[in-house]
């Protein structure tokens, strides 16, 4: 524990130096489109975000209007954690459910520094670990220790049953940040009612052993969910494939789900430095911020 969060304050230093540096922000712009109230309207610009056309005041004739809106002070964070079995595979040390942990916990420790109420949602298929939102660095120290002792009930995946009971949850206008491998079906439609009532990012961990497995011929592979062992050819080239091809249609089509319904989407691998990733995202998400 001691270890991962010297490591968590080392990433955490490291992105913000580079944010006062190369941004001339602050941290609180990856938090951006939480706690948003109502400021005044403008004409409309090309390029807007078509949700915020203020339809009353446009229909009165003198052209069409966006809201603007102000920070509030006080935001509100949420992470949707996936618990389940499938993020136990990776190198020990550096499983996908480690790396969540390290990007949740780096954000969390920012977040509280912030003064942002930060709150947490472990899910399998069932809830394992809520923690609801409060202010302060000890929650975010909570939210990392729980983590580190989770030992989940259930091994299997629903993140359909997941957001949903963060749509029922989460009230008030927040910040999701929701950390999975997706590997599981049928949750766009409540991941599209997500994204319209919050300010949604997405970060997909992915690990290399999942499409590139080695040529060992037939290999008894354990499904970590369902605990059934099943009988695999590994040095069949059709198998081979067809795990590549799924693998990459299930990440683009998340890609182009995120892009159509304005998620802020981020693809991770257990085996690289996570940190210029975030960067990149929180210069995203910056620029958006000085727009708006």
């Amino acid at each position: 524990m001691r270890e991962l969060l010297k490591k968590l304050r080392r990433y955490e230093i490291q992105i913000r130096k580079a944010i006062n540096s190369q941004m001339q922000g602050d941290f609180h712009s990856i938090f951006k489109g939480t706690g948003l109230e109502f400021d005044d309207v403008r004409p409309y610009q090309y390029g807007d975000d078509i949700r915020t056309i203020d339809w009353h005041v446009s229909a009165k004739g003198h052209g069409t209007f966006v809201k603007t809106f102000k920070e509030e002070k006080e935001q509100t964070i949420y992470f949707i954690l996936d618990v389940s079995a499938s993020q136990s595979i990776g190198n020990p040390g550096k499983t996908k459910f480690d790396i969540a942990t390290e990007i949740c916990g780096v954000l969390a420790l920012s977040g509280a520094k912030e003064s942002s109420q930060i709150g947490l949602i472990g899910y399998s298929d069932q809830r394992e670990l809520y923690i609801k939102p409060k202010k302060g660095i000890g929650q975010a120290y909570q939210i990392i220790a729980s983590l580190e002792r989770l030992d989940p009930r259930s091994r299997k995946t629903d993140l359909t049953r997941a957001i949903s009971f963060a749509l029922n949850a989460i009230r008030r206008r927040s910040v999701i940040v929701m950390i999975s491998d997706f590997i599981d079906e049928g949750y766009f439609r409540n991941l599209q009612s997500l994204a319209r009532k919050h300010d949604l990012v997405v970060i997909h961990i992915t690990d290399r052993r999942e499409t590139n497995l080695p040529k060992l011929g037939i290999i008894p592979v354990l499904d970590t969910e369902s605990r059934r062992t099943l009988w695999i050819n590994t040095s069949f080239g059709e198998f081979r494939g067809k795990l590549v091809q799924t693998h990459a249609h299930r990440q683009d089509e998340l890609k182009r789900f995120s892009r159509k319904h304005q998620i802020n989407y981020l693809s991770i691998s257990t085996d690289e430095d996570f940190v210029p990733k975030l960067l990149r995202l929180f210069k995203v998400r910056n620029k958006s911020l000085k727009s708006s």
